[in-house]
């Protein structure tokens, strides 16, 4: 098995993760972002007002988001299973 194939596997696989994790993550930071600008305004410090949006927002994102996710991940594994006589042999 050549090493440049093996490098071109892990690269596929981890801009597969990173892909997954930032549709994820982003909405949850914009809204994260977006309280923290209300706390400033309003001068609320209060730790907990953080977290349920950002909870409900990562939720409703991964609702939203899984299947594709899903599909992602299950398609680029099938494909890793056809690849193996050729990765291989």
């Amino acid at each position: 098995m050549d090493p440049q194939v093996i490098l071109d596997l892990y690269g596929q696989g981890f801009y597969l993760i990173v892909v997954m994790v930032s549709a994820v993550m982003v909405p949850s930071l914009v809204v994260g972002l977006m309280v923290s600008v209300f706390q400033a305004a309003t001068q609320i410090n209060e730790q907990t007002l953080t977290f349920l949006p950002r909870f409900v927002v990562t939720i409703f994102a991964i609702m939203h988001l899984g299947p594709w996710l899903l599909m992602s991940l299950t398609d680029f594994f099938h494909q890793l299973f056809i690849d193996i006589p050729m990765l291989i042999g």
